[in-house]
């Protein structure tokens, strides 16, 4: 489980194509800090597992289904990278639930320069906007982030200075793509609520 509060931004040192996965090796020397084969890495809200570091560096291996509903198929040597590690047990939840579980990617499609801060339009696939409400939570390239504007086919998202130099959202322009993990808390409530489900069993007296 993550927050969606990235603590470093990382960079891709090498992608190895492997036919239908690849195997990409990243830069994050805070995050690679007492890491161990198995441990988990959010790479740009995409919860990824370690299978080798050492000097500051770790490599993990993506599959297939991984790359087909995230955007990171197009990063290439060089791409910088939002990173976080998991919430520790008895830690604060600095931003919101975050299960590194992409739900879809959409689109830069605007930005708005303020004086203090950037108001973001991002697109929306149309399967995952009911999700998404005004003041609610979202993810977007693994950072923990408030919905401004919730639109049928787009949201906005106001973003602060800090946000802005500490992770890739400050160098996102129209057109790049954006990995989106909508609320899981709204996902499950969907699912309980759903029409024909049944109800379940009464336990028996005793």
């Amino acid at each position: 489980m993550f927050t969606g509060i990235i603590e470093e931004l990382g960079e891709v040192t090498a992608v190895e194509n492997l036919g239908d996965a690849s195997r990409f090796r990243l830069r994050g020397p805070l995050v690679t800090e007492g890491a161990g084969h198995g441990d988990s890495i959010a790479v740009n809200g995409v919860c990824l597992t370690v299978v080798d570091h050492g000097d500051g560096e770790f490599t993990a291996d993506v599959m297939a289904e991984t790359l087909n509903r995230s955007s990171l198929g197009a990063l290439a040597t060089g791409s910088r990278v939002n990173l976080e590690r998991p919430m520790a047990v008895g830690g604060r939840l600095g931003g919101h639930i975050v299960q590194g579980h992409v739900d879809g990617t959409g689109t830069v499609v605007a930005r708005t320069l303020s004086e203090h801060w950037e108001i973001v339009k991002v697109s929306l696939p149309a399967a995952l906007s009911r999700y998404v409400v005004e003041k609610g939570s979202i993810t977007v390239d693994g950072v923990s982030l408030t919905v401004v504007e919730a639109g049928a086919d787009y949201f906005t998202i106001s973003l602060i200075p800090t946000t802005l130099a500490l992770t890739t959202l400050g160098i996102k322009g129209p057109g790049d793509p954006v990995n989106l993990e909508v609320d899981v808390i709204a996902k499950y409530v969907e699912r309980l609520l759903a029409p024909g489900r049944p109800a379940p069993a009464e336990e028996p007296e005793r």
